[in-house]
């Protein structure tokens, strides 16, 4: 496997990787973001960058695939300003007659900025960074998270546990393609975003 991406900071509250270009991987990096952990100043999900060899075959094309693969749950996005307030948020997943509380935990959220290349060559070394945006993001695992409907309940939580926010929405989980639509499907998932008051589902 190939050298991987080189966490670095640049200047307060930015984070930023720096990877290689595989020549052996076609388009691919070798490598793929599932999300970062949290940082001092700005979070990008519920794991670290994850890295995965190219070489198995993919479907169809037969271009490289990594080994990465998807986990099953839900995302919660809190845009600024309402994540200012937010301290805690609980879940409430049903289907089948049976419900799911899963935990997830809200970290600071980024924005990614490009950082550019070192040059047009096959192995060159790129970067971006990870800036904080004022919002505040969370993944809640979901085994057995099915494609089809399922009723969520969200409810957010500020300072002493009063109740910001507690709604009820349907959402459909979809297929995730974590090495693209030519390397098989992964587990399905689904997002909410919380903005202005109000949720909706993407």
């Amino acid at each position: 496997m190939g050298p991987g991406p080189v966490p670095h900071r640049r200047g307060r509250g930015l984070f930023a990787f720096r990877a290689r270009r595989r020549p052996e991987c076609g388009d691919h990096w070798g490598m793929n973001v599932m999300a970062a952990a949290p940082l001092r100043y700005a979070a990008l999900g519920a794991a670290l960058l994850a890295l995965a060899a190219c070489g198995a075959e993919g479907h169809g094309a037969g271009r490289p695939c990594t080994e990465i693969g998807a986990q099953p749950g839900l995302s919660v996005a809190v845009s600024a300003p309402d994540a200012g307030r937010v301290e805690s948020v609980a879940l409430r997943v049903c289907w089948d007659g049976t419900c799911r509380e899963p935990r997830v935990e809200l970290h600071p959220s980024s924005t990614a900025v490009p950082m550019g290349c070192d040059g047009a060559e096959p192995d060159a070394g790129c970067g971006a960074a990870a800036s904080p945006d004022g919002g505040k993001a969370g993944f809640a695992p979901v085994e057995g998270l099915p494609k089809a409907p399922v009723r969520v309940t969200l409810t957010l939580r500020g300072a002493g546990g009063r109740t910001l926010l507690d709604e009820r929405v349907d959402v459909t989980p979809e297929a995730t393609f974590p090495n693209g639509p030519d390397c098989g499907e992964g587990a399905p998932q689904a997002g909410l975003t919380v903005a202005g008051g109000a949720v909706t589902v993407r």
